[in-house]
């Protein structure tokens, strides 16, 4: 099976592609706009590369689109690649540049990264990813616009405070800060019930985030975020992922420091969703504190000598991985599935 990767660095207002299929194939195709009109002068140009090819050559089987995540930019591309049956991987660009460097590649433009993403996808042949469900990518950017709204209110509702406490506070600004916050509420309670009114349309998400509350720690706030989580991880795995895989994903797996006779204390590698990660270990805080299966694996955890820190951390592993089985199976949390250890600290 031959595969024509189609490698694009996406910017703001335009694309710049390379396609390759093998390493030393890859070659630069062009620059088009980065909306419809460019994605259709993009495919006709990734054709006549299909039809360039020696009847000698073995024929294209699939074409695989490789692109970074450019905070939004490429939404537009991906989508137009999933309607051409294109096969599609989002891949990590700092993984992708400590590849490009181990091989030699330290230029960086918009065209040799192009060509450095085809040849990043001939030679590591990366899987290919699904589309997120719709319901839950809308969800997603729900969620974001809620983030972002409960961060400008913290942030003025505390400029308000200062102002307040100052002995002689000007009235226009306390008038334009107070009127800034009362919008900032009105904004935030519409977000929310675009949230309801989504989950009311799409009942499976209501289902589905019911199951995951009954996970310990999992609350009413968190289980809509985590519920967008493995939507997204079950797409980026094609429903093949295992639960080391989603830890990983997250960045809440253990990343040791061996080296000879040095040894560091092992940290967690960080990766992924920071602000979700800070959620999650946010509420095991306040789960360990109940008569459930989590405090039962946090004591034991301490009762093997675990810092309290770093048996937080694994609870927040156990959690993470308990959603995830209850997202596959569809399953409500059943604490027989799940058996831990009796000890706890005398």
């Amino acid at each position: 099976m031959t595969i024509l990767y189609v490698s694009v660095d996406v910017a703001l207002e335009h694309l710049d592609v390379a396609t390759a299929t093998t390493p030393a194939s890859r070659k630069g195709v062009g620059r088009y706009g980065n909306d419809e009109k460019g994605w259709l002068a993009m495919a006709e140009a990734v054709d006549e590369v299909v039809k360039s090819r020696k009847p000698s050559d073995e024929p294209i089987t699939a074409i695989h689109l490789i692109v970074e995540p450019t905070g939004g930019y490429e939404e537009g591309l991906l989508y137009f690649a999933y309607t051409q049956q294109w096969l599609v991987t989002l891949v990590n660009p700092l993984q992708v540049r400590r590849w490009a460097e181990g091989h030699g590649v330290r230029a960086k433009t918009d065209t040799q990264d192009a060509l450095m993403l085809a040849w990043y996808g001939a030679a590591t042949q990366p899987p290919p990813q699904d589309p997120m469900d719709e319901g839950a990518a809308q969800l997603d950017q729900l969620l974001r616009r809620r983030t972002d709204v409960e961060q400008l209110q913290r942030a003025e509702s505390n400029r308000l405070a200062q102002v307040q406490r100052k002995p002689h506070p000007s009235p226009a600004v306390q008038q334009s800060l107070e009127r800034t916050v009362h919008m900032l509420d009105q904004e935030l309670r519409e977000v929310e019930a675009a949230i309801q009114q989504l989950l009311k349309q799409h009942s499976y998400l209501q289902q589905q985030r019911k199951i995951l509350r009954s996970s310990p720690a999992i609350g009413e706030k968190l289980s809509l975020e985590m519920l967008v989580l493995c939507h997204r991880f079950y797409a980026y795995t094609r429903g093949q992922g295992q639960s080391k895989q989603i830890v990983a994903y997250v960045g809440l797996d253990p990343q040791p420091h061996e080296s000879g006779k040095s040894r560091r204390r092992t940290t967690i590698s960080r990766q992924g969703n920071s602000h979700l990660r800070s959620q999650l270990y946010a509420a095991v805080l306040g789960g360990v504190r109940g008569n459930n299966p989590l405090r039962a694996w946090y004591l034991h955890l301490q009762a093997r000598g675990k810092a309290k820190k770093l048996a937080l951390v694994a609870c927040s592993r156990k959690v993470l991985t308990w959603v995830w089985a209850m997202f596959l199976s569809n399953m409500p949390f059943d604490p027989s599935r799940f058996p831990i250890p009796a000890e706890t600290p005398s």
